[in-house]
């Protein structure tokens, strides 16, 4: 996979979807707190700090899966304001009790700063690919394209 500024491409696949669920509470209660749904806190916490990134030291993924300085600051803020309501609730708590701490408005606060610059940079990235010459789809005839005419 072709990308402007960071190695692992796939990683930010799942960074960046787990951010944006850090960031809202209507995700966190209609998806979280459904025992028939697979995503919790649990698997975002999991993709944040152990899979894919390392919310508590981003720095080493700055050109792996975070693109800028910017990424990786408010990932750390990220992690920072998880880890205080983690200290105040306990590791073992549920989902239920993150979501009513005192600390979680934080959490959230935090997520949606740096899912905004995440995705603005995203954007910025797919620009660059765009005037490069990639398209969307991949290939260069299109399933509507007359014979000898190229998609674009």
């Amino acid at each position: 996979m072709i990308d402007h500024g960071i190695a692992l491409p796939y990683h930010r696949l799942h960074v960046v979807p787990a951010v944006v669920a850090l960031a809202s509470p209507a995700w966190q209660r209609e998806v979280w707190l459904d025992p028939d749904q697979f995503e919790d806190l649990d698997y975002i916490v999991h993709v944040l700090f152990d899979d894919f990134c390392d919310a508590q030291d981003p720095l080493p993924w700055l050109g792996q899966c975070l693109r800028t300085k910017e990424e990786v600051e408010l990932m750390a803020r990220l992690g920072a304001a998880y880890g205080a309501v983690q200290d105040a609730v306990g590791a073992d708590a549920s989902d239920e009790v993150y979501l009513a701490a005192t600390g979680w408005p934080a959490v959230m606060t935090a997520a949606a700063r740096l899912a905004q610059v995440l995705v603005s940079n995203d954007q910025a990235a797919l620009g660059k690919l765009h005037d490069a010459g990639f398209r969307w789809p991949l290939s260069t005839e299109s399933a509507t394209s007359e014979p000898g005419e190229s998609a674009r």
